[in-house]
Formats: C-alpha cells, structure tokens, sequence
C-alpha cells in the first residue's frame, strides 16, 4: 500500500510539474491561486482535522502577510525577504496572544470566536487607512527577484508557490507522523485519556495556531507578490469561510485533500462562469452535493470508491 502510494504521488507531481506550460495562461493563473489558497487552508485543516477545531480567522493572518510585504517594500523599500519574515513574526505573535485565551473555549463557541476575531482585523484594516491605506490599498508591490530571476510570469509563480507549497506539506506530514500528531489526535479524540496522560492541550492547540497563522501569512505574503496589490476587500470573512471551505471538501484529516479542495474551489467555479449569472447558484448546489454525497470529503470519496473497485475486481 505503501509503495503504491509513494507511486501515486510520484505520478501527481510529475504531472504538476510537466503539464502547467502548455496550459493557457488563465489556467495557469488559477493554478497559482490555487497554490496559495492551498497553503492557507492548510493551515485550517491542520486545526480542523488534527484538533476537531473550526477556524474563520486564517483571513486575518492572510491579511497580515500581504499587507507586512506591501509595507516592507513599498513604504520602506526593504527586500522581500523581510516582508516575508515581518508577516510570519506579527502573525505568531498574535496568534500566540490570541489563541491562548480563545483556544480555552470548545466547540460552537470557539468558532464564533474565531470568527470575531476575523470581523475585528477586517474593521482595523479599514480604519487604519495610515497604514494599509484603506480601501484604496497598497500598489506597485514588487515581483519577486530570487537570485536575479524575476517571478513575472504565472508560469514561473507556479513553480515558486509549488515549491512553497510542498515545503509546507512536507512540514506538516512530518508534524503528523511525530509524538506531537500522535498527541494531537488523542486530545481530539479522547480529551479526558490525554490529559490524564500528561498532554497540555491548551498549549498544543495554541502551537498548531500558532504554525496556521504563519501559513495563512506565506500564502498572503504570495498573494501580494504575485498580485502586485492589495486592498482590505481582499481579506473579508467571505475569504476566510473560503479557507474553511477548503479543507471541509477535500476532507479535513488529508493534507492532499487540501489541495484538492483548493483546486475545487478555484477551477469549478471559473467552469461555471459560462452559465452566466446562475453560476454561483451553480457552485452553491455542487459544494451541497459534495457535502452531502461525500460527508468525509473529496479524499474520502475516492477512498471509499477506490476500495468499492477493489472489492469488485476481486470478487
């Protein structure tokens, strides 16, 4: 099983990496976005899946990665590279702040915090006009320049996102198989046996917001880059059910379900566009769908129809 695994994966990257430059250049634009938003919801599916909890505020470190970049670059004309590290240290600081008293409540309650704290950011980034420049945003971010190549093509922001994302995948599968994935499915799933065995549940959970909010800030410090702008309509709570949505569908306890669920988001509903305005009633009625006929997710439905085919050809 396991060496048809490693097979599979070998297939998908190879895939990914040899088929994006004969794509058109849209396509390639979604692919880069999907990239990105695969990284933020990551993050939220590592909360989700690995510590039962229900995150709607990964758009406010979202926020805080592009908006970090855009002022290191274009207000004080640093490097990209500081914007990059200014966003990760705001966003796990606040995340640590933040997330040790909140991460205290449980179930509807902590979403609902969460989800607070996502309508407050988004009310500060537009009051703070002196720093995010409100609604009207930042411009004239630079492409990025890595060791004088210049990332201005979607094609080569594929690659770079690509890379980035499979760092954080890598990182995050490591963080599963360890004493500490081991730790966190028996708080999500025996909270009372784990902490009679010694685990600290409040500062576990508060370590996985911690490693969310600096996903979610890579993927906006990305999104500024290849962007090239960003205003505070970009970082609404539409955007963070968004990045819930997204580890939801592909199913939350599988980290390439992850990215499914991101290129689900971002391809379906640019496929509906031809249908006019009944588009978004469209995507509505296959994300219900989905749910319905695939409660474990996309994972979970290709699981369960991969051992379905097995059986048969067995039997």
């Amino acid at each position: 099983m396991a060496t048809r695994s490693i097979v599979i994966l070998v297939i998908i990257a190879a895939i990914a990496l040899a088929v994006p430059p004969f794509l058109p250049r849209s396509v390639v634009d979604l692919l880069v976005f999907s990239c990105i938003y695969s990284i933020a919801g990551l993050g939220v599916g590592l909360l989700l899946g690995q510590c039962g909890i229900a995150n709607l505020g990964q758009s406010v470190f979202y926020a805080l990665g592009a908006y970090a970049t855009a002022y290191m670059t274009v207000t004080l004309g640093v490097g990209a590279a500081w914007g990059f590290l200014t966003g990760v240290i705001l966003s796990g600081l606040i995340a640590l702040v933040i997330g040790w008293p909140v991460l205290r409540l449980t179930g509807h309650f902590l979403a609902l915090a969460t989800l607070a704290l996502g309508i407050v950011a988004n009310a500060l980034f537009y009051e703070w006009d002196w720093l995010t420049h409100g609604s009207l945003g930042f411009g004239g971010i630079p492409k990025l320049n890595i060791f004088g190549l210049v990332i201005d093509t979607p094609l080569r922001f594929y690659y770079l996102a690509g890379a980035v994302l499979a760092l954080c995948l890598l990182a995050s599968a490591n963080l599963i198989g360890s004493r500490t994935g081991l730790m966190l499915r028996a708080m999500r799933d025996a909270p009372e046996a784990a902490k009679s065995l010694g685990v600290n549940a409040q500062w576990l959970r508060t370590r996985i917001f911690i490693l969310s909010a600096i996903f979610g800030s890579i993927a906006g410090s990305l999104f500024a880059h290849y962007g090239s702008f960003v205003n505070v309509q970009s970082f609404g709570i539409e955007k963070a059910i968004a990045f819930l949505i997204i580890p939801v569908l592909g199913g939350a306890t599988s980290l390439p379900g992850v990215v499914i669920g991101a290129l689900f988001t971002t391809l379906v509903p640019e496929m509906l566009t031809r249908f006019g305005d009944l588009h978004q009633v469209l995507f509505g009625l296959t994300l219900m769908a989905t749910v319905v006929l695939m409660p474990s997710g996309l994972m979970g439905g290709l699981a369960s129809l991969s051992r379905y085919m097995t059986a048969r050809g067995r039997a």
